[in-house]
């Protein structure tokens, strides 16, 4: 995590700052793991056939700042229902690769339309053993803020961060959760009333790591 005054130098952070990033190596699965619940396997299992998916970290300016879109998932979903999530979804036949898959799945749940992003390049994949998908993130920009339309019948409501905001130490949290019956030690980032936590905020901790070092 950042120190206060490496993180007042990343409030003013740039689009430019972030296609660097992402043109070096990616911090990769030690960034993943500081925001990985405990216990929690991020590797692969060797007798694993997982299916693939594809998701989108969408950022765009609000006010010269660049922001982060997630939806809050709705109750009725088969996998992770009413958690905070990034934009994406299982690859299909129709898709020519999982970044296609991925600015698909976007486009569905929260109307963003793939000719107005700019893709900046992908991030380290992810197993997600609950619903035994490997998630294949990829890093997106729109110069102006999108006009969401998000379905009402997989997302319940939109997020737009800041990624000062993400960035701030205070933001995350730690705390003992039961669930499924287990005890879990979870970090998370808290955003007022939310809490981002799981597959997303092991995917935000390895962004974030790359920007905070450009």
């Amino acid at each position: 995590m950042l120190h206060s005054n490496e993180m007042r130098n990343r409030e003013h952070l740039t689009i430019e700052d972030v296609r660097a990033a992402i043109d070096g190596p990616l911090p990769g699965v030690e960034a993943q793991r500081t925001m990985a619940p405990s216990p929690r396997q991020l590797n692969l299992p060797a007798d694993a056939k997982p299916r693939k998916a594809g998701v989108l970290l969408l950022l765009y300016p609000v006010a010269g700042a660049l922001h982060l879109a997630l939806t809050i998932r709705t109750p009725t979903l088969n996998h992770h229902s009413g958690q905070i999530s990034l934009p994406g979804g299982g690859w299909e036949v129709v898709d020519a690769s999982l970044q296609e898959t991925a600015l698909r799945e976007a486009q569905e749940e929260i109307g963003v339309q793939s000719d107005e992003l700019e893709i900046l390049g992908p991030l380290t994949p992810l197993y997600i053993p609950p619903s035994n998908n490997m998630v294949y993130p990829f890093v997106a920009y729109a110069p102006h803020r999108p006009t969401f339309q998000p379905d009402p019948g997989e997302v319940a409501g939109l997020l737009e961060v800041s990624l000062s905001h993400l960035l701030d130490p205070r933001t995350r949290r730690e705390e003992d959760w039961t669930w499924r019956g287990a005890t879990l030690h979870v970090p998370f980032y808290a955003l007022n009333e939310h809490q981002v936590w799981g597959a997303t905020a092991i995917i935000l901790a390895e962004f974030l790591a790359l920007v905070a070092c450009s």
